[in-house]
């Protein structure tokens, strides 16, 4: 569920914006630096946790709820800073052959994405353990990394004309299997809070799949729309799992029910033939699709969309997400422009869904500022010396590590309590 908006545009202002693994936190970053805030209480405001004036921010990760972020600069596209925000410190650094495309995080792993390979870090002492050499170009850096310990899966594009995915094994460290999930090359996918489900969009846009992880199986095929291809910018299922939402280049934004009752129910009636209704419907079904283009009868067997948000303006990149907020179903909708939109969820299929907060994340002053809707210190200060450990030259990666101390890194990665807001 964390999909990136894209390198900020430095001249014109724009953010970077990210959630973290369970939606508890959003990170922001703009030409002037970066700052955390809790989501806790999104519906009336923003809980700043932390702010730091640094480099323009080109990443920014941070892991679950703990102190430990990842961060790659506009000045050092090519360098990894893993940072102790609470503390106020740079654990260390490391160095790469290529411009770091994206940067993904869970409790066991750290993955690199560079254009032609991803190496695979073990997140308690930053060691390589192992690199996928040669991968298909991968220019916008898509992968993806299972949030799940229990199934960390690292997925990652497996070619550059169609859209294959392919599933590695992060923690046992080789192929789980490979999908063939679209025609087109792929432009979006995230993996499901448990890991074993992951949804796909291809540079085509019109139609999402979601397949089961473990074996490769197509479990929901859905529909975004009919009349045009779009560039589909985030994908994300919802903390509960029950609820698929997509973005794009366009003003709409996509949220799916994920029914997973209604398709076992289809699944067994399917398997009972001794059910003439259902047999007589399904002979019927074949019948008449038989006589029809592929593509028609597929758009009678697709999702729709549960509901759907309008917002204000085409062309802007934005991330979604959906959690539960102090009981509360909530859309999440973090803005390139610089704003974090806050909607309800209605419980009824087609109903409109609510906008009750509208947040302008832009850092620029020392605060985000809540808009009504109608109805201190720098990183890489004095204490952090020792090293994690030495790694192993690779023959092409250049990695290096810089300055790190152990207990402290592993505080930070272990460590969830909250930060004191100030």
């Amino acid at each position: 569920m964390m999909n990136l908006l894209g390198r900020p545009d430095i001249e014109t202002g724009e953010v970077y914006a990210n959630f973290n693994q369970n939606v508890t936190a959003l990170a922001v970053a703009t030409r002037n630096g970066y700052s955390l805030y809790s989501l806790s209480s999104v519906d009336l405001t923003l809980g700043k946790l932390y702010s730091c004036d640094t480099d323009e921010i080109f990443l920014i990760e941070r892991l679950f709820e703990s102190s430990l972020v990842a961060i790659v600069s506009q000045r050092s596209p090519r360098k990894l800073k893993v940072c102790d925000f609470k503390k106020q410190s740079e654990i260390c650094n490391y160095s790469y052959s290529n411009t770091i495309l994206s940067v993904k995080l869970n409790r066991q792993r750290l993955v690199v994405c560079l254009e032609e390979s991803l190496y695979i870090h073990n997140i308690q002492d930053m060691k390589v353990v192992h690199t996928i050499r040669d991968t298909p170009c991968n220019g916008s850096g898509l992968c993806a990394l299972s949030s799940s310990s229990e199934h960390c899966y690292l997925a990652y594009p497996g070619s550059i004309t169609s859209g294959e995915v392919q599933i590695f094994d992060a923690i046992n460290l080789h192929a789980k299997t490979m999908i063939p999930a679209h025609d087109s090359p792929l432009a979006a996918m995230a993996f499901s809070p448990s890991g074993t489900e992951i949804a796909t969009a291809s540079e085509r846009g019109t139609v999402i799949r979601v397949f089961s992880s473990l074996d490769g199986s197509k479990l929901f095929e859905l529909r975004r729309g009919l009349k045009r291809c779009v560039s589909i910018a985030s994908l994300s299922f919802s903390t509960c799992s029950g609820y698929l939402v997509s973005s794009s280049n366009t003003e709409t934004v996509h949220i799916f029910r994920l029914d997973r009752t209604v398709a076992e129910q289809a699944e067994s009636k399917q398997s009972s033939d001794d059910w003439m209704g259902y047999s007589l419907f399904r002979y019927l079904s074949k019948t008449v699709t038989s006589y029809l283009p592929t593509q028609v009868t597929d758009v009678f067997t697709q999702g729709r969309a549960f509901t759907s948000v309008s917002l204000p303006e085409p062309g802007i990149r934005r991330i979604c997400a959906i959690t539960t907020i102090q009981k509360q179903l909530r859309l999440l909708v973090a803005s390139q422009d610089g704003y974090l939109y806050v909607y309800s969820i209605p419980s009824i299929e087609g109903a409109e869904c609510q906008l009750i907060k509208k947040h302008d994340i832009r850092i620029d002053d020392s605060y985000a500022m809540d808009i009504k809707v109608d109805s201190p210190q720098p990183l890489g200060g004095s204490g952090v010396v020792a090293a994690v450990t030495e790694l192993a030259a690779e023959e092409d990666s250049s990695i290096q590590n810089a300055t790190a101390s152990g207990a402290t890194y592993a505080s930070a990665v272990k460590g969830e309590e909250k930060v004191a807001q100030p």
